[in-house]
C-alpha cells in the first residue's frame, strides 16, 4: 500500500493510533482528577498545612514561580518528585498528544480531504471522534482541581534538584493557563478546521435527524421487528449506510454538540441550526468521558455570554434546555418501553431460529446499539439531574423500575450471537465468497477511472474474499479480515482527498459497497468486537450506586425478578473499560467488579433462600395441623357441640386442615401463590445461566443457592428441635421428623425450579447433624436429643414415678407428679425412638450409646470404690455361702447396701433405655438397608471362632443388634480405668457378690411391687436383669480369665441361696414383696446368654417363681 511521496496515505494508521491514544489519555487524566478530587487518595503534599502557603503562592503566581520563596519544599524535594512524577508527566503525554493532534488535523486540511459519513464511514468517524476526544480532554483537563498545584510543585521540586526548570515546562504552562476556559480556547484553535469539521457534521444531517425520533415513529416503521414484513423474513437487511446504522446516537450527538459550540457564527445555517436544536434539546447533560459529564446548556450559553451579540444565540440554547428538561425523559422513557419489547421478540425468534442470525444479524447489533444509548442516557440523567427545577413529571422518568427488563433482553441477544457465532461465520463466509466478491469483480470492471495502484489493491482485496469456503469454518479456521478493513481505510484515505485521481465522492457506490462488505467480514472475525461496540455496558462500572440501588429495586419487585441476572452478568463487561495506558486503574475494576458479582449472587441466593424458608414454615405449620394432637381440640368441639344444640347461634366451626386447597376463585392470590410465583421467577434467574465469567474468575449462581440452602437447613433443623436449655424443653422426636420432612419435600420441589441437587443438601446438612457438632461448630440434632436423654429423661427415672414398662416398650407415668413437666411415655415409646433413629441415624445413635455408657461407667467406678470398702465382708460371704448363719451375720456388717442396689437400678434403667434405642435403630436399618441388615446378621451367626478383634461386635452394635458382651461398655469402662490391677479381677467377683447378696433387701422396699399390667417393678428393681448381666460380662471379659460363665453361676448360686433365707424370715417388713424379688431372679436368668432355665431350677425351685407370678397378678388385681 506504501506509495512514495504520499503521506497521507499514513493518515488512517495516524487516526487509529491517536483515536487509541486519546481514549489512553483520557483514562489518565479523569483517574487524576479523581485522585485529587478525593482526600484521601490525593497526594499528602496537597493535603499538607505546613506547605499549605507555598502551594497557595505556586498556584497564585503559576506558571512563573520563584523557588526561593518556597523553602519548605526544600528537605521534601525527592519525595515530591516520586509522588507526583506520574501526574506530571501524565501532562507532558497530554502536551505531546495535543501536538499530534494538531499537526494531523492541519495536514488533513493541506491534503483538502473530503468527509462525508455515508460516503467514507470510517475516515469521517475516526477524524470526528478525535476531534471529541481533543475536545473532551481539555475540558477534564480544566476540570481538574489541583493541576496547577501539582505541576508547580513538582517543577519547583525539580528546580532544586538539578538547578533548571524541566524543558516541557514551560509549554505546559502555558497549555494549562490556556485552557482555564477551554471552550474560547478551543475555538480559537479549531478556526483554521472549521471547513473540514463543518463539512463533516453537515453529513450528519440525514443520519442523525432519521435517528432521533420517537419511539412512535419507530412502531409505525415496524423498526426491529422480524414479523412485521413475514415476506422478507429470510433476507438480509440491505443498507446504503451499513455502519452508520448501528452508529451510536450518543456518540453523534457528542460531534454535533462539541463540533458545533465552537463554530457558533455558523449556527444561521439551517442544516446546522436542526443538528444543534435537536441534539441539545435530547438531554441535559452530555458525557466527556464515563461518569464525567458536562451541564451542556449552561456551559454553551455562559461562553456565548462572553461573545458580544449572541444573547439570541444564548436564548435559543435557554429555549433547548427548557424543553429537554420537560421532554426528553418522557421521549426516552417511551423509547425503552418500545425497545423491551422488540428485543424480547427478537430474542424469542432468535432463540427459536438461530439461522435467522445470518441475515438479520444488522438487526441485532442495531437493537443493541439502540438499547445501549438509552441505558447511557438514564444512567447519565438519573445521576445528574436538571439543576433548575421545572414542572412536570421529568423525575419519575428518571426512575425506571423496569430497566433490568432491558438489560437482561440485551443480555439475552449477546449470549445468542456468542453462541451460534458460527452459524453467522458461515453465512457470512458464503456472502463474501458467493456474492461480495463477483459484484466487486463487477463494480472494479466497470470503473471510469481506476489508476494502476488503485486498482491492484481492489483485485487484491476481491481475491482475499474470493478464496472464502465453508469448510474453513468447519475446520475451525481463525479468521482475520484486519489486514482487509485496513487496506480499505487506507485507500478510502486516498481517495478522499481531492488530489487524487479516483475520488471517493465520484465512486459513492464502491464506498458504500465496500461499507456493506467490511461490515460482512466483521461478522466472520470480529463478532466478540462488534457485540462490545453496540452492547458494552461496562459504563455501571462507575455509576456503583445507581447499579446497586436497580439491583436492589428488581430484588423487591417481583414482576422484574426473573430479568435480575443480567446485573451479575453486566459485571463481566467491567474489564473491557479498561486501557493499556492506564494498567494501574485495572486492580481496582477488577476487585471492584469481583466483589459486586459476588454480591449480587449472594443476594440473590439469600432472597431465594428467604423464600423457600417462608414456603417451608408455612408448610411445616400445614403438617403440624395433620398431627393426632391437633385433632384434639375438633373431638372437644364436637362434644361441645352436642351439649349446647340448643344454643346453635353462639356455634363457631373450627377450620380444618386442607380448607385452604379450596379456592373460590384463581383470581385471589394467597400467599403462598404469590411467594411460589417469586421463587419460579427469581429461580429463572439464578438457573439462567451455569457459569459466569468475571475476569479470570468463574461464578457459578447455582452454587451460591446451593450453599444458602445448606446453611439455612441446617440452622433449619436445629431450630425445630426447639431446645430450651432453662425449661428443659425439647420436640418430640417423631414431630420433628414430621417437619424436616415437610421441610424436605419443599427443598425436593426447588429441583423443579433449578437444576442443582438437592440430595446433595440432605446428604450433607443430615450427615452433619448425626455429629456431635456440625461444620460451623454449633451443636446438632444428635447432641441436643442425647444431652437430653441423658440428663433430663433418664435423671428423671432415676428420681421416682417412672416406671421402665417391659410391654409397653417405654417408660411410663406412674403418678401425676411423674407427668410433670412432661410425660415421659411421649419421648421414650417405640415410636420416637424409632424417629430419633430415623433422625439421627447410626451415627447419632453411637454417640447416645457412647454418652449412656460413660455415665454408666462413672456408676460402676463408683460400684467399684464400695466393693473395696467391703472387700473382708465380702469375701467372707462369698467362701461363707452354703452356710446360712455366717451369711446373715456377715450380711449385716455390709455398708452402702442402698447405694449398690440404687447404682446398681440406675445403670438398669440407662441399659433398659439403651436397649430400647438400640431395637429402634434396627427396625429403621431393617426398612431402609435390609440387604446390608442381613449381611451383618449373617456374619454375625457364622463368625468362626469368636471375634477376637472385636470387629463383628462393634459393626452389629452399630446396627443396634445386641451382642453377648457389649463393646461400647467395655470400650467405656476400659477409658475409665485404663490400667489393669493385679487384683482387678478379685474386685469385680466381690462386686458381683455384693450385689447378689444384697438382692433380698429389695422386699423390704414399698417401691419393689411388681406391677403386672407394666411388666416391671415400680422402683425399676427389674432393670437390674439386664444391668447385672452387661455390668458383669464386661468386667470379666476385660479381665481376660475367661471364666465369665464359671461367675456367672457363682452369681446365681449366691443370689437364690440369699433369696432363699427370705422364706425363713419371721419379720414381715423384710418380705414385704418378696414374691416381686423372687421374679427378678427369673429376669436375670431370661436376659443372661450364660445363665440357663435348668441352672436356675437346680439352685431355686421354679415352682416358687410361678407362685410368685400368680401372687402378684391376684394383688395388682385386688389393689385395682
Amino acid at each position: 500500500m506504501s506509495r512514495q511521496g504520499n503521506s497521507e496515505r499514513k493518515l488512517a494508521e495516524k487516526l487509529i493510533i491517536l483515536n487509541d491514544r486519546g481514549v489512553g489519555m483520557l483514562t489518565r487524566i479523569y483517574n487524576i482528577k479523581k485522585a485529587c478530587g478525593d482526600a484521601k487518595s490525593k497526594p499528602g503534599f496537597l493535603s499538607d498545612k505546613s506547605l499549605e502557603s507555598s502551594i497557595k503562592t505556586i498556584v497564585r503566581r503559576f506558571p512563573s514561580i520563584d523557588t526561593k520563596n518556597l523553602q519548605p519544599l526544600f528537605p521534601i524535594r525527592n519525595d515530591i518528585i516520586k509522588s507526583l512524577s506520574l501526574y506530571y508527566y501524565t501532562f507532558v503525554d497530554l502536551l505531546d498528544f495535543k501536538d499530534n493532534v494538531c499537526e494531523l488535523l492541519t495536514s488533513m486540511d493541506a491534503w483538502q480531504i473530503q468527509l462525508d459519513i455515508t460516503v467514507n464511514f470510517e475516515l469521517t468517524k475516526n477524524y470526528l471522534d478525535l476531534v471529541v476526544t481533543f475536545v473532551s480532554l481539555m475540558i477534564l483537563l480544566s476540570k481538574v482541581e489541583d493541576r496547577k498545584a501539582v505541576l508547580g510543585l513538582f517543577n519547583a521540586a525539580y528546580e532544586m534538584i538539578h538547578n533548571q526548570m524541566d524543558q516541557s515546562f514551560p509549554r505546559l504552562g502555558s497549555m494549562i493557563t490556556d485552557y482555564d476556559l477551554p471552550l474560547k480556547k478551543l475555538s480559537e484553535e479549531f478556526v483554521p478546521h472549521s471547513k473540514l469539521l463543518l463539512s463533516a457534521i453537515k453529513s450528519l444531517d440525514s443520519i442523525y435527524l432519521l435517528r432521533n425520533v420517537p419511539a412512535d415513529t419507530w412502531r409505525a416503521e415496524l423498526k426491529l421487528s422480524l414479523v412485521g414484513n413475514p415476506g422478507q423474513l429470510l433476507k438480509a437487511i440491505l443498507s446504503e449506510r451499513m455502519s452508520a446504522e448501528y452508529l451510536s446516537l450518543d456518540t453523534m450527538e457528542r460531534w454535533i454538540i462539541f463540533g458545533l459550540m465552537m463554530f457558533p457564527q455558523n449556527l444561521q445555517h439551517e442544516s446546522f441550526s436542526r443538528l444543534w436544536s435537536s441534539a441539545l434539546e435530547s438531554s441535559w447533560v452530555t458525557p466527556l468521558f464515563r461518569d464525567e459529564v458536562i451541564h451542556i446548556h449552561q456551559y454553551i450559553w455562559s461562553y456565548f455570554d462572553t461573545i458580544k451579540g449572541y444573547s439570541k444565540r444564548v436564548s435559543e440554547v435557554k429555549e433547548c434546555y427548557t424543553l429537554a428538561v420537560q421532554k426528553a425523559g418522557y421521549k426516552h422513557r417511551e423509547r425503552r418501553k418500545f425497545l423491551r419489547t422488540a428485543l424480547k421478540e427478537l430474542g424469542l425468534i432468535l432463540t427459536d431460529q438461530p439461522g435467522l442470525l445470518g441475515p438479520k444479524a444488522l438487526m441485532v447489533f442495531m437493537g443493541l446499539c439502540y438499547a445501549r444509548d438509552e441505558v447511557l442516557w438514564l444512567l447519565r440523567h438519573n445521576d445528574n439531574p436538571p439543576q433548575q427545577k421545572s414542572k412536570g413529571k421529568s423525575h419519575e422518568d428518571l426512575v425506571d423500575r423496569q430497566l433490568p427488563e432491558l438489560l437482561f433482553h440485551m443480555e439475552e441477544l449477546r449470549v445468542l450471537v456468542r453462541k451460534y457465532s458460527q452459524v453467522m461465520q458461515r453465512y457470512y463466509v458464503q456472502y463474501l465468497s458467493g456474492y461480495d466478491a463477483i459484484a466487486l469483480k463487477h463494480m472494479i470492471q466497470n470503473l471510469q477511472v481506476c489508476p494502476e495502484d488503485e486498482s491492484i489493491i481492489l483485485s487484491s482485496l476481491c481475491n482475499t474474499i474470493s478464496n472464502l469456503s465453508v469448510k474453513q469454518v468447519e475446520e475451525n479456521e481463525l479468521f482475520d479480515f484486519m489486514p482487509f478493513r485496513l487496506d480499505w481505510f487506507r485507500l478510502q484515505a486516498y481517495m478522499s482527498s481531492e488530489k487524487s485521481q479516483m475520488n471517493i465522492m465520484d465512486n459513492k457506490d464502491l464506498a458504500q459497497f465496500f461499507d456493506t462488505v467490511q461490515f460482512h467480514t466483521r461478522m466472520v472475525d470480529h463478532l466478540d468486537t462488534i457485540v462490545t461496540e453496540t452492547a458494552d455496558l461496562s459504563i455501571f462500572c462507575f455509576y456503583s450506586k445507581i447499579f446497586e440501588e436497580q439491583f436492589h429495586m428488581c430484588l423487591e419487585f417481583p414482576a422484574q425478578n426473573r430479568y435480575i441476572t443480567a446485573f451479575p452478568l453486566i459485571c463481566s463487561h467491567f474489564q473491557t473499560c479498561t486501557h493499556e495506558l492506564c494498567p494501574e486503574e485495572r486492580h481496582h475494576i477488577r476487585e471492584r467488579s469481583l466483589s459486586v458479582v459476588n454480591m449480587f449472587l449472594d443476594e440473590m441466593a439469600k432472597e431465594a433462600k428467604n423464600i423457600i424458608t417462608a414456603i417451608c414454615d408455612e408448610q411445616c405449620k400445614m403438617s403440624d395441623k395433620l398431627l393426632p394432637k391437633s385433632c384434639a381440640v375438633l373431638i372437644a368441639a364436637q362434644i361441645n357441640r352436642k351439649k349446647k344444640d340448643k344454643n346453635k347461634k353462639n356455634v363457631v366451626d373450627l377450620e380444618k386442615p386442607g380448607k385452604e386447597s379450596y379456592r373460590k376463585t384463581r383470581e385471589n392470590l394467597t400467599t403462598m401463590d404469590k411467594l411460589h410465583m417469586a421463587l419460579t421467577e427469581l429461580c429463572f434467574a439464578i438457573n439462567y445461566c451455569s457459569t459466569i465469567n468475571v475476569w479470570e474468575y468463574t461464578f457459578a449462581p447455582r452454587e451460591y443457592l446451593h450453599q444458602h440452602l445448606e446453611n439455612r437447613f441446617a440452622r433449619a433443623l436445629v431450630g425445630m428441635v426447639m431446645y430450651t436449655q432453662e425449661t428443659n424443653e425439647i420436640a418430640k422426636p417423631s414431630e420433628l421428623l414430621v417437619s424436616v420432612k415437610a421441610y424436605m419435600n419443599v427443598l425436593q420441589t426447588v429441583e423443579n425450579y433449578v437444576h442443582i441437587d438437592i440430595t446433595r443438601v440432605f446428604n450433607n446438612c443430615l450427615l452433619q447433624q448425626t455429629q456431635p457438632l456440625d461444620s460451623h461448630g454449633d451443636k446438632t440434632i444428635a447432641s441436643l436429643y442425647t444431652q437430653w436423654y441423658s440428663e433430663v429423661l433418664l435423671r428423671r427415672v432415676s428420681a421416682g414415678n417412672i416406671c421402665f414398662s417391659l410391654n409397653q416398650r417405654a417408660f411410663v407415668s406412674l403418678t401425676p407428679e411423674g407427668s410433670i413437666p412432661f410425660n415421659a411415655e411421649e419421648y421414650s415409646d417405640i415410636n420416637e425412638l424409632r424417629a430419633l433413629a430415623e433422625l439421627i441415624g447410626p451415627y447419632g445413635m453411637k454417640q447416645l450409646n457412647e454418652t449412656l455408657m460413660w455415665h454408666i461407667a462413672s456408676q460402676v467406678q463408683e460400684l467399684r470404690k464400695l466393693a473395696e470398702t467391703n472387700k473382708e465382708v465380702l469375701i467372707m460371704l462369698r467362701t461363707n455361702f452354703d452356710k446360712p448363719d455366717i451369711m446373715k451375720d456377715q450380711f449385716k456388717k455390709l455398708s452402702n447396701v442402698d447405694n449398690v442396689l440404687q447404682r446398681m437400678t440406675i445403670v438398669g434403667v440407662i441399659l433398659s433405655f439403651r436397649q430400647l434405642a438400640q431395637s429402634s435403630l434396627t427396625d429403621v436399618l431393617d426398612q431402609r438397608i435390609p440387604f446390608l441388615l442381613s449381611s451383618i446378621l449373617d456374619f454375625r451367626h457364622h463368625l468362626p471362632s469368636g471375634d477376637p478383634l472385636k470387629v463383628v461386635s462393634e459393626m452389629t452394635s452399630a446396627a443396634g443388634l445386641p451382642c453377648k458382651v457389649d463393646p461400647t461398655l467395655i470400650n467405656a469402662l476400659k477409658m475409665q480405668k485404663p490400667d489393669m490391677d493385679s487384683d482387678e479381677h478379685v474386685t469385680v467377683c466381690l462386686l458381683m457378690v455384693f450385689v447378689a447378696v444384697s438382692i433380698p433387701k429389695l422386699a423390704k422396699m414399698e417401691a419393689s411391687f411388681y406391677r403386672a399390667s407394666l411388666e416391671g417393678h415400680a422402683n425399676n428393681i427389674h432393670c437390674m436383669a439386664i444391668a447385672i448381666n452387661y455390668i458383669f460380662g464386661a468386667l470379666f471379659t476385660i479381665c481376660g480369665q475367661g471364666d465369665i460363665e464359671d461367675r456367672m453361676k457363682e452369681f446365681l448360686a449366691l443370689a437364690s441361696s440369699s433369696l432363699l433365707r427370705l422364706g425363713q424370715e419371721a419379720d414381715k417388713e423384710a418380705i414385704k414383696n418378696r414374691e416381686s424379688v423372687y421374679l427378678l431372679l427369673d429376669q436375670i436368668v431370661q436376659e443372661s446368654p450364660f445363665l440357663t432355665m435348668d441352672l436356675l431350677e437346680s439352685c431355686f425351685p421354679y415352682a416358687l417363681i410361678r407362685n410368685a407370678y400368680h401372687a402378684v397378678y391376684k394383688q395388682e388385681q385386688a389393689m385395682a
